[in-house]
């Protein structure tokens, strides 16, 4: 999420007005009834009582959607007064998300018929230009699917959208509440799973076969891959470098480990 969409204070959320919101309880409800799987959070005010919100928490806790209880709510931006939310708001994606269930059908067909699926993993990357960056490298770069975490990620709005340049329309993306849950899933129908991380005992990106059925790992851009999801991986790639710096920016990393994949497929 940056840092200039969403703060609170105390308990109270404040988010800025822009074109990734949906508010009042009857559009959030038609929302949820009809496309669900555009529907990233549901911000709700505690305390306030109506069929239709109980109806809104039901079908959003039906639905494995993010919910947020906050005892006040304000917008804010040049047109916010203007709004009346109803103490509901919704933030949608600008493109529809994959279910688990279909990409790990996907995954695991692809991976019978020889074709090694590859799938580009986010572990709580906070900065929409980041996973829009990497959006856009995947589908350059032929990934079959994005992965992203549910909780304390970016949203999948206006600015991640604006980053990827038109490519989250033409790569499968999936959110996924427990991560280290759905890597073991991967790797029961046949995935190898890489963290990529800045080790010294990591294997070397450029001594490592990457021509199989592969989900890549890339942690957030403060604290890396988190213990769990670790835990989950088969291998541990870095990528060399020379210089006085130690790291790179979490979408460029991604983009060359993505790349090499490509080459190595492509040789």
């Amino acid at each position: 999420m940056s840092k200039n969409d969403s703060y609170r204070q105390g308990n109270e959320r404040k988010i800025r007005l822009n074109d990734d919101l949906l508010w009042g309880i009857h559009p959030v409800y038609e929302a949820l009834s009809k496309e669900p799987e555009r529907i990233t959070e549901v911000i709700v005010v505690k305390d306030r009582k109506g069929g239709k919100r109980e109806e809104i928490i039901e079908k959003t806790k039906d639905a494995g959607i993010k919910i947020s209880f906050v005892t006040s709510l304000r917008l804010i931006g040049d047109e916010s007064s203007q709004v009346r939310h109803q103490g509901v708001i919704a933030k949608i994606s600008q493109t529809e998300l994959l279910a688990f269930t279909d990409l790990l059908d996907t995954f695991e067909r692809r991976v019978k018929e020889g074709k090694n699926p590859r799938i580009i993993v986010l572990d709580t990357l906070q900065d929409p230009h980041n996973v829009g960056a990497i959006i856009r490298s995947a589908h350059a770069s032929g990934m079959d699917a994005v992965l992203v975490t549910r909780e304390r990620s970016a949203p999948l709005g206006g600015t991640a959208a604006k980053s990827a340049a038109g490519a989250m329309s033409h790569i499968d993306i999936c959110q996924v509440t427990n991560l280290a849950q759905s890597l073991q899933a991967l790797k029961d129908v046949g995935a190898w799973v890489f963290g990529a991380i800045k080790d010294d005992d990591a294997q070397s990106l450029y001594a490592s076969d990457l021509v199989i059925p592969a989900c890549i790992v890339v942690g957030s851009e403060g604290t890396g891959i988190r213990p769990l999801v670790r835990k989950q991986c088969d291998v541990l790639l870095s990528i060399p470098m020379e210089g006085e710096l130690d790291s790179l920016n979490s979408s460029v990393a991604a983009g060359v480990i993505m790349f090499e994949m490509l080459r190595q497929r492509l040789n």
